[in-house]
């Protein structure tokens, strides 16, 4: 397990249990502990009640980053997240919908109103399963989050429906916000230039 994803998981994560970050990453608990272990000891974690970036970590992951887009086809990266910037408003669109219904909060009780806005996130899984797919022949690692959104999705299909929207969870949501941090940064944007376009949220 290499530093690069253990770190940028910590980051996304903001805070995490040992066992969140071997979740996140689909791997095995015996190796992310030997690689947290590393990274502790070499200051780039901060281990408290939660697992944490130090300032170090963070200087370090940058530097990482930057080497992960030097190989990166920046036109490629560059038509992949505008691919996945225009799915992201529908996806937003469709998760104002899940959580309201007429203008209330949505109590869930009217099921062909929930089974409408999810057969619409139906067809866009899709078309995002496939922007990973673009995503991960530049930066491989990216591939993860096609796995995780899918394994959200089977979760939503069989009847677990907060696996939608739970937050501390690697649920469709949260993988997505996730999935859209990871793409910013591959395109060699920030958060804030992307806020000020309006592409952020």
């Amino acid at each position: 397990m290499n530093n690069l994803r253990i770190l940028q998981a910590l980051r996304l994560k903001g805070r995490a249990q040992e066992c969140d970050v071997a979740q996140t990453l689909n791997a095995d608990a015996g190796e992310i502990h030997a690689a947290l272990e590393d990274v502790i000891a070499a200051g780039l974690v901060t281990r408290g009640t939660l697992l944490t970036l130090s300032p170090a970590g963070r200087d370090r992951l940058a530097e990482l980053l930057a080497g992960e887009r030097s190989s990166v086809d920046s036109a490629a990266m560059a038509a992949t997240y505008a691919d996945f910037r225009s799915v992201n408003a529908d996806f937003k669109a469709l998760m104002t919908d899940w959580q309201l219904n007429d203008g209330q909060p949505n109590d869930h009780t009217d099921s062909s109103y929930d089974d409408a806005v999810l057969a619409r996130l139906d067809a866009l899984h899709d078309t995002v399963m496939q922007i990973v797919a673009d995503a991960s022949t530049q930066v491989p690692r990216l591939g993860n989050y096609g796995t995780k959104l899918a394994g959200a999705w089977e979760r939503v299909k069989a009847g677990d429906v907060a696996w939608l929207t739970r937050p501390i969870a690697d649920s469709y949501h949260t993988v997505w916000f996730e999935l859209h941090e990871e793409l910013i940064g591959a395109a060699g944007l920030s958060r804030q230039e992307e806020a000020r376009a309006g592409h952020a949220g």
